[in-house]
């Protein structure tokens, strides 16, 4: 939600003694130690990853690590040259022996054939290995815009992963694997269910799953009858965002309840909460487990649920809706931006588009004319909860129901983050035999259009809008509905065609700006309302003031300009250094 204490949005984003500063909070896991060396291999599964890369035929190859993790890079790297030299140099004799083999076998037919000619292999190309030190966005994603800066093959991810499905690069996934103390998780999950038959689906975040095999069967020893342990599944789009489910049936599954190992992401706690019956988290933060009552966290997501809802109902009169891509890896990413445009489109509402990196209040806060933000990233970092953004930020899921009228808009509680279900959805609707936009309808039900099949949004026909959290009527929050009047107002003289639709024209004052022949925002908020529209806008100033100087029969003043290095300048004849 929006921050109650900002009343109106900053005059700079970033003020001018932090203007080099990055705002991006530091992460808390920097100060995690070193691993030592004998677990490198073990943790970061060498083996697998120098047989992985063996297969696939890679020779260039991009390691990404998160954050924590860069403190043994160096280590890995040195650990994944190692091991792939190896790799060459076993092939290398097992090639060499295969040779003499067949050479001794047809002794005489080669001696014939090639003479006192050396058999030789040619030298196979090393792999050239490359540390990504920065991920372009966050970590759980595969940074591809990153690994194509050094012409990768395939990037081998480290880490957790929200394993949303990569556009371009193939991946090798590296979970690590975290330590666990299963005796401690048993007696746990014993007081967290005494019942031996309660039907429970045993989930870990993605790290942790190697010990949920191992859980599993320490709890059917224990008597449990009604165990499902989940494998990785890479779909989002699951019932249970990649994993396996016991059933394929939503009801089904609202039977079990769920234990999770390690706390999960907001995006995958709101999406299990309404897809299972309840949920308790074992931490693996050892700072929050309490040995003296060994029992799991009932995890409720009621409140968040209801701040969501709230966010986007209070988005339902926003007439500008800002388009935040914070991905270029995640496969389907431009359907769902031309998919989110179309929405918007189709409600009468603008939209703009903008392309970032890491999310942060004050790379946002520099447009303060766009009323909410949908940001198109992976399915978990979609959601951003932070009380620091002037304006809401919502999902393409939530904001589906913001563009609802308030008599359509129903709060199941459902909700989802991964926005290739939205696109399958979609793509059933217009199997069906819909375009899946939604219109505006009138009170009937019936779309309002004119005679030419365009839609007529005359102020007088137009149904009243009101912001309920204001109480105040909204005139503006459809601007995109233009009118026959105000596209007849934009001709020029008679007989000359419309503006067209990349002008800008400036009305008389109490008109509004209009492009193409609608209502532009952006461009009537940059007019009114912003208060630097940037370098050589006081053009105007300077031209007037030349021509009320040749009135004058005065002529400008020319004066010479500073010269010199960054580090003294000098102005004119003047020795003194700035």
């Amino acid at each position: 939600m929006s921050n109650p204490a900002l009343t109106t949005a900053p005059v700079l984003s970033t003020p001018d003694t932090h203007i080099f500063e990055d705002p991006t909070p530091i992460s808390e896991s920097l100060n995690v130690p070193r691993l030592p060396d004998e677990l490198i291999a073990l943790t970061y599964e060498i083996e697998r990853t120098v047989r992985d890369i063996r297969a696939g035929t890679w020779k260039r190859i991009a390691l990404q690590f998160p954050d924590h993790m860069l403190v043994d890079a160096p280590r890995v790297y040195d650990a994944l040259r190692r091991g792939l030299r190896q790799a060459r140099n076993n092939k290398s004799i097992n090639a060499g022996s295969q040779l003499i083999e067949d050479t001794t076998s047809r002794e005489e037919e080669l001696a014939k054939k090639l003479g006192n000619a050396s058999i030789t292999e040619e030298k196979e190309a090393e792999e050239k290995l490359f540390i990504l030190a920065d991920s372009s966005y966050g970590a759980c994603c595969v940074d591809e815009v990153a690994a194509e800066h050094v012409d990768a093959d395939v990037v081998v991810h480290y880490g957790r992963s929200c394993l949303s499905p990569p556009s371009r690069l193939p991946v090798v996934y590296v979970f690590t694997a975290p330590p666990l103390d299963l005796e401690a998780v048993v007696t746990t999950f014993g007081h967290t269910y005494p019942d031996k038959n309660q039907k429970v689906i045993l989930m870990a975040d993605i790290p942790y799953s190697h010990h949920v095999p191992a859980l599993h069967a320490r709890l059917r020893d224990d008597g449990y009858t009604a165990i499902y342990a989940t494998e990785i599944l890479h779909n989002p789009s699951s019932l249970l965002p990649n994993r396996s489910v016991p059933s394929g049936s939503l009801e089904t599954l609202r039977e079990y309840q769920l234990f999770h190992v390690s706390e999960p992401p907001t995006s995958l706690l709101l999406t299990l909460s309404s897809r299972v019956g309840a949920i308790h988290i074992y931490p693996t933060d050892s700072s929050t487990i309490d040995a003296a009552t060994p029992s799991a966290v009932l995890a409720s997501s009621a409140r968040t649920l209801n701040r969501r809802y709230a966010i986007l109902t209070s988005l339902s009169t926003a007439s500008v809706f800002g388009i935040l891509v914070n991905t270029l890896s995640v496969k389907n990413y431009l359907h769902i931006m031309s998919h989110v445009q179309s929405q918007i489109a189709a409600a009468g509402k603008k939209s703009y588009t903008f392309v970032v990196g890491k999310v942060n209040a004050a790379k946002v806060a520099n447009f303060s004319e766009i009323g909410g933000w949908v940001v198109i990233g992976c399915w978990e970092s979609s959601l951003i909860e932070s009380t620091d953004f002037w304006k809401p930020l919502i999902t393409p899921f939530e904001l589906a129901l913001a563009l609802q009228g308030d008599s359509e808009r129903v709060w199941t509680g459902e909700w989802t983050g991964d926005f290739q279900a939205i696109l399958e959805e979609r793509k059933n609707t217009k199997e069906k035999g819909t375009n899946g936009a939604h219109p505006e309808a009138n009170g009937d039900g019936e779309t309002k259009t004119d005679d030419n099949g365009e839609y007529d949004s005359e102020e007088e026909s137009a149904p009243p809008e009101y912001d309920l959290r204001a109480g105040r009527y909204v005139s503006q929050s459809r601007p995109m509905r233009s009118s026959k009047a105000a596209k007849e107002s934009i001709q020029i003289a008679e007989g000359e065609a419309a503006v067209s639709s990349a002008a800008v024209i400036k009305r008389v004052t109490g008109d509004l700006v209009q492009v193409g022949g609608v209502v532009s925002p952006g461009a009537e908020f940059l007019r009114s309302q912003r208060t630097w529209q940037g370098l050589g806008t006081d053009f105007s100033a300077v031209i007037a003031q030349e021509e009320n100087d040749s009135v004058n029969g005065s002529s400008a003043r020319m004066e010479e300009g500073r010269s010199g290095i960054a580090r003294g300048y000098v102005v004119g004849t003047n020795e003194t250094r700035h």
